[in-house]
């Protein structure tokens, strides 16, 4: 029951904080000059040769058909009424689709790309960082800490930069923008098949992504077991006679977990905007893109929506660290629920 209880408190704790990323974003994405009246002007400017006089009757009677030439206070709260209510994100300009439409080709990839590189990568990293603080100063912990160093410091884009020449330049690569082979991009569902085609497609996403995200948790790893291993109780383990395999991994790593395990909330999120930027260098199909040409075509509900997928994610991240620390460590649940 305490569980529970703990659960609707941060579930209840959620709403507000969602509300405020949901005002905060509107608001970032009008105090851009211009809307997408002003984009669709200059387009059609550059192509028909029309003076902007000309446009402007047409362009009034688009801004009014949008509902764009309503205030910002109104926009929202009927953005925010729909979505609520409707679960209607608005419609996107440049496509004439409902935004959901829109988003939902794409997110899933997005989603079970993020997916795959936060699990892989965190695994990864933690092994990695049990690995490093077992052998200080070794061999084996120098090139652990280098491999971590450089995920750290080498922006992603630039590794995305050098797969991408030698995709494209040395290996002639047929595999470059795009999520599926010909054969597979119809087809319904999934197969085997289609899944390794996938994985042969976006392999640099994961390559980049798992690289960035187990550098991160392989260094917090490392600096956390090394000072649980220094503690009084793990030397009161020892002195009883418990193995060093035993003391290791049912007294030291649960414990060095708990800091890591707190990073949770953050590394999804991490992943999805890591995702977006490696995706936007490579081409691939994913969100990435579309918010790149949502922003230069001033699709702003498109934006929006991205803005307030991301928010949910990181939210859902956080509640996901609290739960699995709340499993952990009883003391967790018990402070969260006697706090108020």
């Amino acid at each position: 029951m305490d569980f529970l209880v703990f659960l609707a408190k941060r579930i209840a704790m959620s709403i507000p904080l969602l509300l405020g990323i949901s005002i905060v974003s509107f608001a970032i994405i009008q105090a851009v000059p211009g809307d997408f009246v002003d984009s669709w002007i200059a387009n059609t400017a550059a192509q028909t040769g029309k003076s902007y006089d000309e446009l402007l009757p047409h362009a009034e009677a688009m801004r009014e058909r949008l509902g764009l030439d309503q205030p910002i206070a109104v926009q929202y709260l009927t953005w925010l009424k729909n979505i609520v209510f409707h679960f209607d994100f608005g419609m996107s300009f440049e496509q004439n689709r409902p935004v959901t439409e829109v988003i939902g080709t794409r997110l899933p990839r997005t989603l079970l790309l993020a997916v795959l590189t936060l699990v892989i990568g965190q695994a990864l990293g933690v092994l990695l960082g049990i690995y490093a603080a077992t052998n200080q100063y070794k061999l084996g912990d120098n090139l652990a800490t280098l491999i971590a160093f450089m995920g750290i410091v080498i922006p992603k884009f630039v590794i995305s930069l050098v797969i991408l020449y030698f995709l494209a330049i040395v290996w002639h690569s047929p595999y470059i923008g795009a999520i599926n082979s010909p054969q597979y991009i119809l087809q319904d569902g999934w197969t085997w098949a289609k899944f390794w085609d996938f994985l042969k497609h976006v392999w640099p996403i994961l390559l980049v992504s798992i690289w960035a995200g187990q550098a991160y948790t392989t260094r917090m790893m490392r600096g956390n077991l090394l000072d649980v291993m220094n503690m009084q109780y793990i030397e009161t383990a020892r002195a009883k006679g418990l193995s060093r395999r035993k003391v290791l991994f049912k007294h030291a790593v649960p414990n060095a977990l708990h800091p890591v395990i707190m990073n949770l909330g953050t590394r999804f999120d991490y992943m999805i905007k890591g995702e977006i930027e490696i995706a936007i260098v490579l081409g691939i199909p994913t969100v990435g893109p579309l918010i790149l040409s949502a922003v230069g075509d001033r699709d702003m509900y498109v934006v929006a929506a991205i803005f307030m997928m991301v928010a949910v994610l990181l939210v859902l991240g956080n509640l996901f660290a609290d739960l699995m620390l709340a499993l952990l460590d009883p003391r967790v649940r018990r402070a969260t629920i006697s706090r108020n």
